[in-house]
């Protein structure tokens, strides 16, 4: 099963990625967490995109596709995080693989802002712990809100290594709300390029606890045949 996981920063993609990675053992392939790693480990690839990252700004399609390219290759079951984000590297992507389907995530940008502000990561680069501070009830365009903290069992310590907790540097109010600039007006065209392509879509809110989205995509996964 080779699936996309689409929607705005913040939205949720990788926790839910993670999540799907395992129950049912799909690789979950970050593009965003392989730069992050490359970036702390000071390789050659972290210097290329660290100026880029630290800005929020987009990594050039060049680079993101051949590091893609690299990662996907032999594998038959996986979920993509953050790739494709334009339609150079959709159509890169349509060379390598078949999608099987999309995972779309909606949500509100002033939810968002508030969410991404307060995500915490586990400092650790091999890890993908993934937590939340915030605690919103809200309702906005007929939308009701119900986003529960995600936190770890010991304050600000990830419960899968126990290495500390820290927030990104891209996740500062004036990066978040220019790395949604940049996806509004750079990958959000992407849907409508998977639709005209006629990849099933699975499209979600970000409104609920996170097991109840879970459920809803592992649910809509099925009636797909996915699983």
């Amino acid at each position: 099963m080779k699936l996309i996981i689409f929607g705005p920063p913040g939205s949720g993609k990788g926790t839910y990625s993670s999540r799907l990675k395992e129950r049912y053992g799909i690789e979950r392939i970050s593009t965003g967490e392989i730069f992050r790693a490359a970036m702390k480990e000071g390789s050659l690839l972290g210097k290329m995109v660290e100026n880029y990252v630290k800005k929020g700004e987009i990594v050039p399609d060049e680079i993101v596709i051949e590091v893609v390219k690299k990662e996907i290759e032999g594998k038959e079951n996986f979920i993509l995080d953050g790739f494709p984000r334009t339609i150079k590297q959709a159509e890169a992507l349509k060379e390598m693989v078949k999608i099987d389907a999309i995972i779309l995530i909606n949500c509100h940008e002033e939810i968002l802002v508030e969410k991404i502000c307060a995500r915490r990561i586990c400092s650790n680069p091999k890890c993908d712990g993934n937590y939340n501070i915030a605690n919103i009830q809200k309702v906005i365009g007929g939308i009701e809100y119900k986003l529960p903290p995600l936190l770890p069992k010991n304050d600000m310590v990830c419960d899968k290594c126990g290495s500390p907790l820290v927030q990104r540097d891209d996740d500062k109010p004036e990066i978040v709300r220019e790395r949604l600039k940049i996806y509004n007006q750079q990958t959000f065209p992407l849907i409508e390029y998977y639709k005209k392509e006629k990849i099933p879509f699975i499209e979600v809110w970000m409104n609920k606890a996170v097991d109840e989205i879970v459920e809803e995509i592992v649910n809509k996964l099925k009636n797909l045949g996915l699983i």
